[in-house]
């Protein structure tokens, strides 16, 4: 029994020394991340003053085969109540992701368009294309090395877009990722920014093993030119459940004017 578990914990060693860049970054992409999910959100927005404004949102997520849909409604503050966000994540590189926003002052459901996504997500740091999950073949990596982070062993992988169009549409030219080696979250990257001279830094800061799946609770996302902070973004989830009753036809620009 000794010996078949350290043949074992050898063999997955072995395996992930033996991984490629190509296959990190696809182990990452196959990660599951559960389905038919509910969660409370909380949007911590942080200015370069330390002024804070805070925005609740409920969120719900399905898997459409290898696509995910993902619907979010804001609740509060006032000013923002009533606003509604919906993604359609496509696997398939060639196709577009999709998004719509809702604005209930004009009462019209607003079409992301591609050359969009680089913007802001309601006055965050993260951005549309940020709202969407990253199509592996859209891009090249490298192992820069081995290290830590957080206390876990890492992979530090260099992420590079392998078309303009890809740039134009995320806003980045380039991004550093940190890849926890036992269970293939990225729990940090550094983004830069084709414009401005500015970096982002994103950050997991609280992740949990929850119904077997490793759910990230806390993640921020800080913009800096130089050393100074310009903007922080806290994203912070809670009353997360996995396998609820969700009905494709929840996800559609109708419900974003209906509400829930």
């Amino acid at each position: 029994m000794i010996f078949k578990s350290l043949l074992t914990t050898t063999l997955l060693v072995t395996s992930l020394f033996a991984l490629s860049a190509q296959e990190i970054a696809q182990r990452v992409s196959d990660r599951d991340e559960g389905d038919n999910i509910t969660s409370n959100m909380k949007m911590i927005l942080v200015d370069k003053s330390k002024k804070i404004r805070v925005r609740d949102l409920k969120v719900y997520t399905k898997n459409r085969g290898t696509d995910t849909l993902k619907l979010m409604f804001f609740l509060t503050p006032a000013d923002v109540k009533d606003t509604a966000f919906l993604t359609y994540d496509y696997e398939d590189s060639n196709l577009d992701d999709d998004q719509w926003l809702y604005l209930p002052a004009l009462q019209k459901v607003k079409r992301i368009a591609s050359s969009d996504k680089s913007s802001s997500f309601m006055g965050s740091d993260f951005t549309y294309s940020d709202m969407t999950s990253r199509n592996v073949q859209d891009y090249s990596y490298k192992i820069m090395k081995e290290t830590k982070a957080q206390g876990h062993k890492v992979w530090q992988l260099l992420v590079t877009p392998k078309s303009q169009k890809i740039v134009d549409e995320t806003g980045y030219t380039k991004s550093i990722m940190f890849v926890r080696q036992d269970n293939f979250v990225v729990i940090q990257a550094l983004n830069y920014i084709k414009a401005g001279n500015k970096l982002k830094y994103m950050m997991v800061k609280d992740l949990e093993l929850i119904d077997g799946i490793w759910t990230v609770k806390e993640m921020q996302m800080v913009t800096k030119k130089g050393k100074k902070t310009l903007h922080k973004s806290v994203f912070k989830f809670s009353n997360i459940k996995y396998n609820q009753d969700l009905d494709e036809s929840l996800f559609t620009t109708r419900t974003l004017q209906r509400g829930i």
